[in-house]
């Protein structure tokens, strides 16, 4: 219950389905590939299309959330094989595609979310997180661009050929030369570059190195949650200054400090907010968005237990008087912008 007036709450919902609501990071596509045989699970895949009490997503519980475009991670790190591990993983998309004509639509610009939007589909875009499928080649990179990727966060939490992670202890700097001239390729092709994962100096070398708008995909504020994978106020205003968009990862511990969650403190949606709030007085709303990392965090905070839930953000910032163009922004418009501005 959101403990809103009824009249209020019908408001803030129709508000919500009128928003182009775009979330841009779950980790799906993980729990619905059928992996090769040698790697077979032993209990039965999820299926997109279909509606699951498992996990946090699926094609109905997005249609229930109000979710228009859901940004689909490539995330290989962990993978012996990572090349491989992509195509599976870019191929698990296409199938669900192929299986839901009349659900999902593969989106490439601003366009098509806005096409699939007005057809009613989810629009499915691609990003690869951590750049080890490119084993260190641009060709890949351009083959990836090819089958329909249009963003990548340049590392996972690891070091790899592009720069450090930001779970290294020991980095030794940010981003090597073939990082550099990643970024450049991503910029020549129309791709997003995304800096969650990235460590502080990488971060840096990006604001150096490309000069357009870049995102951070899943990543909160550290002065709220210190962890390393959130951003420090003075990485928001230079993101801002660039004129990117940063998404509300909704990992408990990435909202509320872990030694407060150990004393009992709960994440909830609201918390999630003051980060939300945080952000807009130190830059204003036009660079706010959402990361969920669904199906990528080991649980969700209260009032956010999948993606049918995501209303539930609307409702808490309509009850702290945010205005409707600034609602419209933070679910999605301003990620809208970004695309629209990026992708040819």
């Amino acid at each position: 219950m959101s403990g809103m007036d009824p009249s209020k709450e019908r408001e803030a919902l129709n508000l919500h389905k009128e928003a182009t609501v775009i979330d841009f990071h779950c980790d799906t596509l993980k729990e619905v590939v059928e992996w090769p045989r040698i790697r077979a699970p032993l209990t039965p895949r999820r299926k997109l299309g279909e509606k699951s009490e498992q996990g946090h997503l699926d094609l109905p519980r997005l249609k229930e959330g109000g979710v228009d475009c859901q940004v689909f991670a490539v995330f290989c790190t962990r993978e012996p094989r990572p090349q491989d591990a992509a195509l599976w993983l870019l191929d698990a998309f296409y199938q669900a595609l192929e299986r839901n004509p009349d659900k999902l639509m593969l989106a490439l610009n601003a366009g098509d979310i806005r096409k699939a939007k007005a057809e009613g589909k989810i629009a499915g875009f691609l990003s690869i997180e951590g750049g080890e499928p490119l084993l260190g080649n641009l060709a890949s990179l351009r083959m990836f661009y090819r089958m329909g990727v249009r963003a990548m966060g340049l590392t996972w939490s690891w070091r790899n050929e592009i720069g450090n992670g930001s779970g290294e202890k020991r980095p030794t700097g940010g981003l090597t030369d073939f990082g550099i001239s990643v970024v450049e390729e991503m910029s020549r092709l129309g791709m997003l570059v995304d800096v969650s994962h990235l460590n502080d100096q990488g971060f840096w070398d990006v604001v150096e190195t490309y000069k357009g708008p870049f995102i951070a995909s899943h990543s909160n504020c550290r002065e709220l949650c210190d962890v390393s994978r959130n951003l420090t106020d003075d990485m928001i205003r230079a993101l801002a200054d660039r004129g990117g968009v940063m998404g509300m990862n909704f990992l408990p511990f990435f909202i509320t400090p872990r030694e407060e969650l150990r004393a009992g403190k709960k994440a909830t949606v609201a918390s999630l907010v003051d980060h939300i709030d945080r952000i807009v007085g130190l830059v204003g709303p036009d660079h706010i968005g959402l990361g969920s990392d669904y199906d990528g965090i080991p649980y969700p905070p209260d009032g956010l237990e999948d993606a049918s839930k995501v209303p539930n953000i609307t409702l808490e910032l309509v009850k702290r008087d945010y205005s409707d163009e600034d609602i419209k922004k933070i679910l999605g418009g301003n990620f809208l912008r970004v695309i629209e501005k990026i992708l040819h």
